[in-house]
């Protein structure tokens, strides 16, 4: 659950590589315990956009704070409070699981806070991430789901206000994937971390995120809830249902109100009927063919109003 504190404030963001902008006038909000998930294809800027936060990439305009500092200029002190995840790291194979967090923590004592006690202990980071029977396991031992928890482990040792998740759960199996969403859950669950996560699974997407932005071609085109974005792109439920042996299929925005009165108008008369809700998947295709086709969204709204008039007429029948 969010709080009203500003965590991650972009506006007017612009990224310029020689001649072609990769990045234009991008603008968003993120705030205190959101789990903001960034959608997008490849090339769309999803990378730059990152690395921008992060301190590691200077931007061609705009402005960037994050934790209420422009990360081109962020010191040791504003670094210790971002946790970062990245895709793959290999390193420090012969440590032990315990030890090399003990390790790497020490160097964020020197950045502890009456509020924020640094660096998170050992064992309790250990117990966090569902590693506790590894824990005196070489690095190199684990498998590719307790490998991925360590990763975790790693980025959040140092108590980060802020943690951003790239494609965490790429080359994971299934229940790796699952014990990876459970602990991202948790982290969410307490409200006191943001976390900023860009991932090409949908399913992941629509299952951790409290809101989702889809950058295309160096732009947000949208920003929501999975649900919002469908109700507006995706064009609604599509209700299906038979009844005296002819098949009838509609797209509607209300479709528990409607299946309300079909049954009031028709009542037993109705047969298989099926609600099939509008997934986070149509939704973001139908984004991204709008924005590389320039579709014309007063078209699509009349296509809306018209699926509207024919549930109508349907249930007036």
């Amino acid at each position: 659950m969010t709080t009203s504190e500003v965590v991650v404030d972009v506006g007017g963001l612009r990224m310029r590589y020689g001649t072609t902008d990769v990045l234009h006038d991008v603008s968003f909000r993120a705030h205190q315990g959101e789990v903001l998930c960034l959608l997008g294809p490849n090339g769309a800027g999803k990378t730059t956009t990152i690395e921008i936060m992060e301190g590691f990439r200077m931007r061609s305009a705009g402005r960037v704070e994050v934790l209420g500092t422009d990360p081109a200029h962020g010191d040791e002190q504003w670094r210790a409070k971002v946790g970062i995840v990245l895709q793959s790291w290999r390193d420090h194979g012969k440590w032990r699981v315990r030890e090399l967090l003990e390790h790497l923590g020490r160097y964020y004592a020197a950045y502890s806070t009456e509020s924020i006690k640094r660096p998170w202990d050992a064992d309790h980071l250990v117990a966090a991430v569902g590693l506790t029977e590894q824990t005196d396991k070489k690095v190199r031992m684990l498998s590719g789901g307790q490998r991925r928890r360590l990763d975790v482990a790693i980025g959040l040792v140092g108590r980060p206000e802020l943690v951003f998740l790239d494609e965490p759960t790429a080359g994971l199996d299934p229940v790796a994937r699952r014990g990876f969403h459970e602990l991202v859950q948790g982290l969410a669950d307490e409200g006191d971390t943001t976390i900023l996560l860009t991932t090409h699974d949908l399913t992941e997407a629509e299952k951790l995120a409290d809101r989702i932005m889809v950058l295309d071609g160096g732009r947000i085109i949208a920003d929501g809830t999975a649900a919002e974005l469908a109700r507006q792109i995706a064009g609604g439920d599509e209700v299906r249902w038979s009844r005296d042996g002819q098949l009838f299929r509609v797209s509607t925005t209300e479709s528990t109100r409607f299946v309300r009165e079909l049954f009031q108008r028709y009542g037993e008369a109705i047969e298989n009927l099926e609600v099939r809700r509008a997934s986070l998947e149509d939704t973001y295709l139908s984004l991204v063919h709008r924005a590389e086709t320039g579709a014309n969204t007063a078209a699509e709204a009349s296509g809306e109003d018209l699926a509207a008039e024919a549930s109508r007429e349907e249930v007036a029948r």
